[in-house]
C-alpha cells in the first residue's frame, strides 16, 4: 500500500510488519521517531505479542536486547551518534555471541563538538564490532532493509545494522510502499533461535575464553560475515520476487556501461550524485556510479569486478578517519589494488552540511581533468580560509581556546544549544 509517511514513520510500520517480540528503546535524535511509533504501536495493541522496554540508556538497550536474544525472542532496538558509541562493548557482545539482533541507526555526526545532523562517523566509528552493516538510499529502501535484515540476521544468526541518513531520510516525507502483513509473515518465517538458554539445561554465555580458543571465536565472526556475501543478494532476489521490485543486495550499479569515470558512494547521496552524473552523461562524460549497500561485510570481489573496467574512481564519503584518510577509500583501494585504475577520495556534507549538485558537478569536472591529487585526502566545500585562520591563531597564542567557539564567531553566529535526546 503506497503512504506518504515520514522515514522514521515509514521504518517503524515496517519493523512493525516484523513480529519483534522485544523493543528495548533509549531515544537520541533523530531516531527518536521510531522508538515512539513503535512505543504506540505497542500500548495499543497494533503490535501485540511485544514487550516494549524502555531502558535508562543505550547500553542498556543492546544489554536488554542480547538477553532477549539469547532468551529466544526476536529483538530490535534504534540509536544515533552517541548513542551507539555507548553501546559499543555491548555491540561487540552481540556479534561475538552469535545473536541475530537488528538495529535501525539514523546515522549522526559524533561530537564533540555537539553536531545533531547527518553523517557516517557514528557507523564507520563501529564498522570493526561484528554487525552487518546495510545502507540505504531512500525511504523506500530503509523500509525494505528492515524486512530483508530480519530474515538474513536470523538465517546467519548474526546482529544487522540498517543505517538510514538522520534527518535527510527519517524526518523526510516521501512516497513509500508498505508490505501488507500477509507478504511479511510469508517472506519472514517465525523466529526459530540457532541458540537457546533453557532453564533446563543451563549454560554461560559470553564467560571467559582463554587463548587456547580466543582467535577460533573471532575467526567464527568473521567466517559469518563472509558467508552473508552470499546470503545478502540471496534474499534480495527473494524479496524481489515476493514484492516486486529491486531492493538491498550488496551493489547498485548505476550508468557503469562504458563508464571510465566511477564515483562510489553509500546512503541517501546517491540520488543527487545519479542527477548530476545524467546531467554529465548528456555532456558527453563516460561516468558512471557504484552504490555501496552492504558496506560490513565488504563485497571485495564484487567491487573489483564493478570497478574493473574504469580508469578513475572518486569515492564520496560522510566519514574520514582523522590522521589516516578515507575509510570506504581505503576498502576500495584493496578491492582495485592491482588494477590499472587510480581511487581518489572525497570527504563531503560532515555534520549535516548539504552536498549539492553544483559542488559535486565541479567535483567530478575536475577528477575526469585529473585535476585532483589522489595522493591527497579531498574535503568538498572545505572553508579554507577559515581553517587557515584559525590555525595561524593557534600558532600565535599558545593558550588559543576551542577552535569551534573561534570558528564560529568569525563567522558571526554562535553555538546553539542541544534540543532534547542531543547527548
Amino acid at each position: 500500500m503506497r503512504s506518504q509517511l515520514e522515514g522514521s514513520q515509514a521504518v517503524a510500520r515496517a519493523v512493525a510488519l516484523c513480529r519483534p517480540q522485544v523493543i528495548a528503546a533509549y531515544p537520541i535524535s533523530p531516531q527518536t521517531h521510531i522508538v515512539e511509533s513503535l512505543s504506540d504501536r505497542v500500548r495499543t495493541g497494533e503490535l501485540a505479542g511485544c514487550e516494549y522496554l524502555l531502558v535508562d540508556s543505550e547500553f542498556s538497550a543492546m544489554s536488554a536486547c542480547i538477553g532477549a536474544s539469547a532468551a529466544g525472542a526476536r529483538s530490535y532496538t534504534a540509536t544515533s551518534s552517541q548513542g551507539l558509541l555507548f553501546m559499543a562493548e555491548a555491540l561487540f557482545n552481540t556479534s561475538g555471541l552469535g545473536l541475530p539482533v537488528v538495529m535501525t541507526l539514523a546515522n549522526r555526526a559524533i561530537g564533540a563538538p555537539i553536531n545533531i545532523w547527518n553523517d557516517h562517523s557514528d557507523a564507520m566509528a563501529m564498522r570493526d564490532s561484528g554487525w552487518i552493516q546495510l545502507y540505504a538510499e531512500s525511504n523506500q529502501e530503509a523500509v525494505d532493509l528492515h524486512v530483508q535484515a530480519f530474515r538474513l540476521a536470523e538465517s546467519l544468526s548474526v546482529p544487522v545494522m540498517v543505517c538510514m541518513d538522520g534527518f535527510v531520510l527519517t524526518h523526510a516525507f516521501e512516497e513509500v510502499d508498505l508490505p501488507t502483513q500477509e507478504q511479511v509473515d510469508a517472506f519472514l518465517p517465525p523466529f526459530v533461535p540457532q541458540q537457546l538458554l533453557d532453564p533446563d539445561d543451563p549454560v554461560t554465555i559470553g564467560a571467559m575464553v582463554g587463548p587456547e580458543a580466543f582467535a577460533e571465536v573471532k575467526y567464527l565472526v568473521h567466517a559469518t560475515q563472509v558467508a552473508a556475501l552470499d546470503e545478502v543478494p540471496a534474499i534480495a532476489a527473494d524479496f524481489e520476487r515476493a514484492f516486486g521490485r529491486d531492493s538491498g543486495g550488496l551493489l547498485k550499479r548505476y550508468r557503469l556501461e562504458d563508464a571510465e569515470t566511477v564515483v562510489v558512494a553509500l546512503g541517501s547521496v546517491l540520488g543527487t550524485i545519479e542527477d548530476v552524473v545524467d546531467s554529465l552523461r548528456d555532456d558527453g562524460f563516460r561516468i558512471g556510479v557504484l552504490g555501496i549497500t552492504c558496506f560490513r561485510p565488504w563485497p571485495h570481489d564484487e567491487v573489483r569486478a564493478a570497478l574493473g573496467d574504469a580508469t578513475r574512481v572518486v569515492v564520496v564519503e560522510r566519514a574520514f578517519a582523522v590522521g589516516a584518510g578515507g575509510i570506504v577509500g581505503q576498502n576500495v583501494r584493496d578491492a582495485t589494488r592491482g588494477l590499472p585504475v587510480v581511487v581518489q577520495d572525497v570527504v563531503a556534507g560532515l555534520g549535516g552540511r548539504p552536498i549539492t549538485r553544483t559542488s559535486l558537478r565541479g567535483l567530478f569536472e575536475d577528477v575526469v581533468a585529473d585535476r585532483l591529487d589522489a595522493s591527497h585526502l579531498h574535503f568538498l566545500d572545505l572553508d579554507v580560509e577559515l581553517v587557515q585562520r584559525e590555525l595561524a591563531r593557534s600558532r600565535a597564542r599558545r593558550r588559543s581556546g576551542p577552535h569551534a567557539e573561534h570558528m564560529l564567531r568569525d563567522l558571526g553566529t554562535v553555538a546553539s544549544g542541544t534540543p532534547h535526546g542531543g547527548g
